[in-house]
C-alpha cells in the first residue's frame, strides 16, 4: 500500500481505538472469568459464552464511536456494513475454550484492515493483565497492569538450532497436510512449546521465542498479528510467504529465521 493510501487513515487514532477496545473487552470478559459461565456450542462446533458476546459489543461500541463509517467483521455477529476499503476484524475472546476452563492464554484480537493490509491492531491477555497495540510506522507496545508501557522488540537469534518454537493448534499442524514438515521444524529447533491461541504470538513479540506457527484458523484468529509483529521488528506471513490473515495459517518470526522456516514448511 502507498503512503498516500495510509495517509487517509488517522493511524494514531486507530491504534488507540484498538487499544481501548482491547481494554474494554478485557474488562467485559473478566466479569465472567472463573464464574461458571454457561457454554453454548455454535453450528461450527466451537464454543461461545455470554462473555464473548459482551466483549464483542464493548469493542464495537468503541469502534463505532471513533470510526462510525468503517465496516465491521466480528466472530460472534458476522459482517456489518461500512466502507468498502476499510473494516475492523474482531475476535472478542480468542481461546474461548481455555477461558471457560479457567486458563490464562486467551483474550481479544482487534485489527483494522485497509485495502487488504492490516494497518493497526491490539490484543490482550486479560488474566495476565497484559495489553499489546501497534500501528504502521507507530511502533508496537505492551503494558502489564499499571506499569509504564514498553516498546516491543523481537529476539536477535539467527540460528534455528538455538531457537524456541511455539505451535498453535496441534490438531491442524499435525494433520497429513502439514505433519511431516512441522515435525522436521520441531526437530531442528532447540525446543518446542505450545501455549496456544494468541499467547504463542506474544512470546515472539516479547523476545521469549523466535517462531510461532498456526493453522486451521479464521481471519479473526490472526487479525492484529501482521502489524504487531512488523512493528516489533519481526515478520508475519502465511505458509506460502504472503502477508495475509485470510489463508487460515501463519508463520510469525523474529524475521531473521523466517525464510528458513518458510522453506521447511512449503
Amino acid at each position: 500500500m502507498s503512503a498516500s493510501g495510509l495517509a487517509m487513515i488517522d493511524l494514531e487514532r486507530a491504534m488507540q481505538t484498538a487499544r481501548a477496545g482491547a481494554v474494554a473487552a478485557s474488562a467485559a470478559s473478566m466479569v465472567h472469568y472463573r464464574q461458571g459461565v454457561r457454554v453454548e456450542t455454535k453450528p461450527d462446533r466451537t464454543p461461545v459464552t455470554q462473555a464473548d458476546r459482551e466483549a464483542e459489543a464493548a469493542i464495537f461500541e468503541i469502534i463505532r464511536t471513533n470510526f462510525p463509517g468503517h465496516a465491521l467483521l466480528g466472530e460472534e455477529t458476522g459482517a456489518h456494513a461500512g466502507s468498502a476499503d476499510t473494516r475492523w476484524i474482531v475476535d472478542p475472546i480468542d481461546g474461548t475454550r481455555g477461558f471457560t476452563r479457567g486458563g490464562t492464554f486467551w483474550g481479544p484480537l482487534i485489527a483494522l484492515e485497509h485495502c487488504g493490509l492490516i494497518v493497526a491492531g491490539a490484543m490482550a491477555l486479560p488474566a495476565l493483565g497484559e495489553v499489546y497495540w501497534a500501528a504502521r510506522g507507530k511502533g508496537a507496545y505492551r503494558q502489564v497492569g499499571d506499569a509504564t508501557p514498553t516498546r516491543l522488540g523481537v529476539s536477535g537469534i539467527d540460528d534455528l538450532s538455538e531457537a524456541t518454537l511455539f505451535l498453535g493448534e496441534p490438531k491442524a499442524l499435525l494433520s497429513p497436510a502439514h505433519a511431516e514438515r512441522v515435525l522436521q521444524l520441531t526437530a531442528t529447533c532447540a525446543q518446542t512449546r505450545c501455549y496456544g491461541d494468541l499467547a504463542g504470538c506474544a512470546m515472539v513479540l516479547t523476545g521469549r521465542a523466535e517462531v510461532w506457527i498456526e493453522a486451521g484458523v479464521q481471519s479473526w484468529d490472526l487479525g492484529p498479528f501482521p502489524v504487531l509483529v512488523a512493528e516489533a521488528g519481526g515478520r508475519f506471513t502465511d505458509f506460502a510467504g504472503n502477508e495475509t490473515v485470510h489463508s487460515g495459517h501463519c508463520v510469525v518470526s523474529n524475521a531473521k529465521l523466517h525464510s528458513q522456516v518458510l522453506a521447511m514448511l512449503k
